[in-house]
């Protein structure tokens, strides 16, 4: 484990250093290095959209055919889920909004309009750090841990994974 990782630093720091000196002169890059940056984008989207996909059936597999040993209900008996009415909706119109701030921050920046681009992306952060309190906060006070079944681990991967692309993008 520890010569892959050795290796995979090394690769991508002698890649970096290349792709630097490539673009040192004012972004310039050759035809082929730009088809492979963004071949490495659509392959790095690609790749988080299978992430989530596996981590929404795990959950649905689990949900939509419970196993007898759980009483074959959803969640099992004794863990009681969340109200989606309150926290989780609140974190959703959070990430819905700091969408919004963030396409408008983006086409400010496109038109050139620096001070709108900065109240957009200012906005866009006070509202991820509001959203990762808010995580935080229904996590101190769900009624279940992750070492309730199938139901807690997948809601806190899920939930916590989500959470720490927010922070990682914020």
């Amino acid at each position: 484990v520890a010569l892959g990782f050795i290796s995979t630093v090394g690769v991508i720091s002698i890649w970096f250093r290349d792709v630097s000196a490539e673009g040192a002169l004012g972004g310039y890059h050759t035809f082929d290095v730009q088809r492979s940056l963004n071949m490495g984008v659509v392959l790095f989207i690609v790749s988080e959209i299978f992430f989530f996909v596996s981590i929404f059936w795990a959950y649905f597999h689990s949900a939509l055919s419970p196993t007898v040993e759980l009483g074959s209900q959803w969640p099992a008996p004794g863990v009681e889920p969340l109200n989606a009415f309150e926290i989780p909706l609140l974190n959703t119109i959070l990430l819905l909004t700091s969408a919004s701030s963030l396409t408008y921050a983006h086409h400010a920046l496109i038109n050139g309009n620096r001070k709108s681009c900065l109240i957009g992306f200012i906005v866009t952060l006070a509202l991820a750090v509001t959203f990762t309190g808010f995580q935080a906060l229904e996590y101190m006070e769900a009624p279940f841990t992750i070492s309730d079944g199938a139901f807690g681990s997948t809601f806190y991967f899920s939930t916590g994974f989500h959470g720490i692309h927010v922070i990682i993008g914020t």
